[in-house]
């Protein structure tokens, strides 16, 4: 499978230059997201030496060295270059512990090695923070944590040769000018283009060499049953719980207001019946959690309502085909009509699905606002995504930034007008994400959906 140039690259360029050594780095993801791709290609570009263990499949043997020797660092070494045949050059060789879930010892084992100081240490892993994973182990504090989500759009125009798109729309973004009609149009088409493919390493390969929205649904679904049969095998006594809620994520975000409703699952469901579950598939990286913030300000987190979310899949692209999962497979008749727009279906969970891709992407945190006020109807509004942010205005201090997604290039957005009244010198700039070109009016920003990597 092709290799291709991640934005996470950089940030593992910045931990190495960074702390040399004094902390291990752990990327952290959903399955198939390239995580041992990534890994692996940096090991072998920026060090003179490198080992990687992958411990879904390495030798008890290997394990064994991790049992015995936490407190013989040398004989440790002496032993798995033997075994190995690694040549590793102190202070210039970097050791991966690939899939470190799978054995909890090594990654309680980084304190030690880490204080050691011959070599670097990466580690990648799902599921890093369920229960059984973590059970009977000190997470080493030596461990410095990143995530590594599908390809956004960035990632995705210059996994598919299309890298030439990338620097006119983030100066259009930067300047606030909108781009040529040409190269907007052909945005357009590859944003959409991005959105029935998904990020997902697998089926960006696919598709680069086929072409061909059915081989790619193919991928996509293998993916799907991947993720389900990691539910049944993890998932322990939550699994038909983490089962139930992935299962009716399309459902519940082609609701009108696209908040999880727990009573759709179970007439008697509980939050707290039902926390575990979420927090796994979060862990998992399968899903994004969105949650209602009651009085915005610049520290969202503050107010958050945990009663009150959305749940987003975390690749559109897998969404799509989850959402036709009832047939046997998709029809390609019906990736050209999504593509076209000509398909009869709810394309606002699309669009707010990738924009939240896209947020998260950039390591936002999601938070929406939805208030109802059945006695003044000033208060009643949805504003789909709220982001903290630089406003020019207020000397590039922080303000609260509302987010509204539009699918269509017909819409009203009331709710940017009542939000500014309502919330006044807390609110900066206003973006509304649709399907038109770049204008400007006033402290509204309307930009294509294409900009969303942008935020």
């Amino acid at each position: 499978m092709a290799i291709f140039q991640r934005n996470a690259y950089a940030k593992l360029l910045h931990w190495k230059q960074t702390f040399k050594g004094k902390t291990a780095m752990l990327i952290e993801g959903a399955r198939r997201v390239g995580k041992s791709t990534l890994a692996e290609e940096f090991a072998s570009n920026e060090y003179a030496g490198h080992l990687v263990i992958d411990f879904s499949q390495v030798s008890e043997d290997i394990k064994d060295l991790f049992r015995a020797y936490r407190t013989d660092i040398d004989t440790f070494f002496m032993y798995l270059k033997a075994y190995t045949g690694a040549k590793l050059p102190e202070r210039d060789s970097l050791i991966v512990f690939d899939e470190v879930q799978r054995f909890p010892q090594a990654r309680e084992f980084i304190k030690q090695l880490v204080a050691d100081g011959r070599y670097d240490y990466l580690e990648t892993g799902s599921l890093i923070s369920i229960k059984r994973n973590v059970a009977g182990i000190l997470i080493p504090s030596e461990e410095t944590s990143m995530r590594l989500g599908p390809l956004n759009f960035e990632e995705y125009l210059r996994a598919t040769g299309e890298e030439s798109m990338v620097d006119p729309i983030r100066d259009s973004f930067q300047t606030l000018r909108p781009m040529p009609d040409a190269l907007h149009r052909k945005a357009e088409r590859l944003f959409r283009e991005y959105m029935l493919v998904g990020g997902m390493p697998q089926a960006v390969n696919a598709f680069n060499e086929s072409k061909d929205f059915g081989v790619v649904d193919t991928v996509k679904r293998e993916i799907l049953a991947l993720y389900r049969n990691d539910i049944s095998q993890f998932g322990q006594t939550d699994a038909p719980r983490i089962a139930r809620i992935f299962s009716t994520i399309p459902s519940q975000l082609a609701r009108h207001d696209k908040r999880f409703k727990l009573a759709s699952l179970e007439a008697s469901a509980r939050s707290r019946e039902y926390a575990d579950a979420f927090f796994w598939l979060s862990d998992a990286c399968i899903s994004s959690t969105c949650y209602n913030v009651d009085d915005p300000s610049v520290g969202l987190s503050a107010s958050l309502n945990e009663s009150s979310f959305k749940c987003y899949l975390s690749d559109t692209g897998l969404l799509i085909s989850q959402l036709f999962a009832d047939n046997e497979s998709t029809p390609h008749e019906l990736y050209r009509d999504l593509l076209l727009g000509k398909l009869n279906v709810n394309e606002g969970m699309f669009t707010e699905n990738i924009v939240a891709q896209q947020l998260a992407s950039n390591g936002h945190k999601l938070f929406f606002y939805a208030k109802r006020d059945d006695k003044n109807s000033a208060n009643t509004m949805e504003i789909d995504f709220l982001l903290s942010r630089g406003y020019d205005d207020a000397a590039g201090r922080m303000r609260v930034s509302p987010i509204e997604v539009k699918s269509s290039k017909t819409y009203q957005a009331r709710s940017l007008d009542k939000f500014k009244t309502k919330f006044g010198k807390r609110v900066g700039t206003r973006f509304i994400l649709h399907p038109k070109p770049l204008s400007v009016d006033g402290d509204v920003c309307r930009l294509p959906l294409y900009m969303a990597f942008c935020l």
